[in-house]
């Protein structure tokens, strides 16, 4: 996963609330940081979403593959 496609999977499973959770959730996972700061420090993007779809009860079924775009149909 790369940060764009984090965001984009935050953006797509949260919403509007999204950049606070980045913001301001702790997260075990990551050794006790906020997504933002576990991303600063090199945490690589996947496991912080694996990590903040933990916290907050995302499903099983949305977590993988998020923040892919569709792919182009000619």
């Amino acid at each position: 996963m790369r940060r764009s496609e984090f965001d984009r999977a935050v953006r797509d499973e949260f919403g509007a609330r999204g950049p606070s959770l980045v913001s301001d959730l702790v997260l075990s996972a990551v050794g006790d940081r906020t997504a933002t700061e576990a991303l600063a420090a090199g945490e690589p993007p996947r496991a912080v979403w694996l990590a903040l779809c933990a916290e907050t009860d995302v499903p099983l079924a949305r977590r993988h593959g998020a923040g892919r775009l569709e792919p182009r149909r000619s």
